[in-house]
């Protein structure tokens, strides 16, 4: 867990940028009325939220209380019981090729980085493009190579998976996400499983994408990037989004007894 004073990134707050880059329309990200049952735990419970094009949205909250479930509701890799969800204004396709084609907008980074430890780093950021968009070859080729410049590790392109570490692993999800043009980033504790000394790496990709204006929600521990990075934070507990404020309200008057509770733990490590 990283707090704000232990933060190293060199980083100023990304929030005027990115305030900058909003446009106007629909939102990026619509829920409205979101309900989610795994059985008898009623893990998300009526989810209202709207994420503008553009902005960087922190979720957090303590474990348990339906942050990963909300990420991967939003390219229904959970699907929900009730509600709406739209994705840039268009409406999430319960299944079939709509569903493919709004998921090939949806970037997406987990905790474990799922790369496909047969291919080279190069050949696993270049594949979905040519499956999925019909990339040719070269462009694919093309294309990859830049982004794993822009994510700093082109110089690994020929090794595979197993010959990297974790943070170099992470950071290749990244330009895998990135190769298909997304609208929208979901990244569900994409820090949690590296070691220390590699989380900073990661981080510094994913400041850059915010810079961008890339429209982001990330859930993560790591508080000092949610206080640089984030334009908002969204405070969950129960399944409900308890507080919706800016980094700096959140972190120096949290409304709720869950979020003083939340932060006294976490600060103080």
């Amino acid at each position: 867990m990283t707090d704000d004073a232990a933060d190293p990134i060199g980083i100023e707050t990304t929030a005027d940028a990115a305030q900058a880059a909003y446009a106007t329309g629909a939102p990026m990200i619509s829920m409205r009325k979101v309900d989610k049952h795994f059985g008898e735990l009623h893990v998300l419970r009526d989810i209202n939220l709207e994420v503008p094009k553009g902005q960087v949205v922190i979720v957090l909250g303590p474990s348990g209380s339906g942050k990963s479930t909300l990420c991967r509701t939003i390219n229904r890799l959970e699907p929900i019981d009730s509600g709406d969800i739209a994705v840039d204004g268009v409406p999430l396709p319960k299944e079939g090729r709509a569903l493919a084609a709004l998921r090939a907008d949806v970037g997406m980074v987990f905790q474990s980085f799922n790369l496909f430890a047969h291919k080279t780093i190069l050949e696993n950021v270049m594949l979905a493009p040519m499956k999925v968009r019909k990339t040719k070859k070269e462009d694919a080729r093309g294309r990859a190579m830049e982004l794993l410049e822009r994510v700093g590790i082109a110089n690994q392109a020929e090794k595979y998976p197993a010959q990297l570490s974790g943070g170099q692993q992470q950071r290749v999800a990244i330009a895998r996400a990135l190769a298909m043009n997304p609208k929208v980033m979901l990244f569900d504790e994409p820090t949690s499983a590296l070691d220390p000394e590699m989380v900073n790496e990661v981080l510094e990709v994913m400041v850059a994408l915010a810079r961008e204006g890339m429209t982001m929600l990330v859930v993560t521990h790591e508080m000092g990037f949610a206080r640089r990075a984030g334009n908002r934070v969204l405070f969950m507990a129960d399944g409900q989004i308890v507080e919706d404020a800016d980094p700096e309200t959140f972190f120096t008057a949290p409304k709720s007894e869950r979020a003083k509770d939340f932060l006294g733990k976490i600060l103080s490590h």
